[in-house]
């Protein structure tokens, strides 16, 4: 459903790493809410051990409450597609496996045409140097994180994984969305 309270809709990014994403779209306006958390698999409740086999079938993900008269699902699908590699297979970086594949949970059909008619328009301009691999799927149940995932990087910036990886994207992210970013 991609209604919730307050007139707010919701997107579910999968981008590698929720740690990455979740820090990335937390500082926007018009987004009410980040939670971290699994999509996609075949186990009920599964837990973050589970999801690092790449067994489970779940993928990373972030689930954004946001207010559509602030900040449209297409800015949205804009930011993620700049903050993260959607060219390769089942891997962001040094994170391999099909956990953190590249991947759009759509909530209804406006959103699943968005994201097609996105990522269509991204490999036409040859956005990047290889064809774009994100999975447009439609949602299913959504498992939050456990606690300690979510909010990560600001409870965690000087962890050495964090600290490497997340700057450079926010740093993308003022340079080519400042407008955007919170006050």
């Amino acid at each position: 459903m991609s209604e919730v309270n307050n007139n707010l809709e919701v997107a579910i990014f999968g981008g590698g790493c929720f740690w990455c994403t979740e820090a990335v779209f937390s500082e926007l306006k018009g987004v009410q809410s980040v939670t971290s958390g699994y999509i996609g698999g075949k186990s009920e409740n599964p837990t973050y051990e589970q999801i690092c086999t790449g067994q489970s079938g779940h993928a990373e993900v972030i689930r954004i409450e946001f207010n559509p008269q602030q900040i449209s699902f297409e800015t949205l699908l804009d930011i993620f597609f700049q903050t993260h590699d959607p060219t390769t297979l089942n891997r962001q970086g040094a994170d391999t496996g099909t956990q953190y594949r590249s991947s759009i949970f759509y909530n209804n059909e406006q959103q699943k045409d968005q994201a097609e008619q996105f990522i269509e328009q991204l490999d036409a301009n040859n956005a990047f140097a290889s064809k774009v691999v994100t999975e447009v799927t439609a949602a299913t149940t959504f498992y939050p994180a456990e606690g300690y995932h979510q909010n990560y990087f600001a409870l965690n910036p000087n962890q050495q994984y964090c600290a490497m990886l997340i700057p450079p994207k926010i740093d993308k992210l003022k340079k080519l969305f400042g407008d955007k970013l919170r006050g």
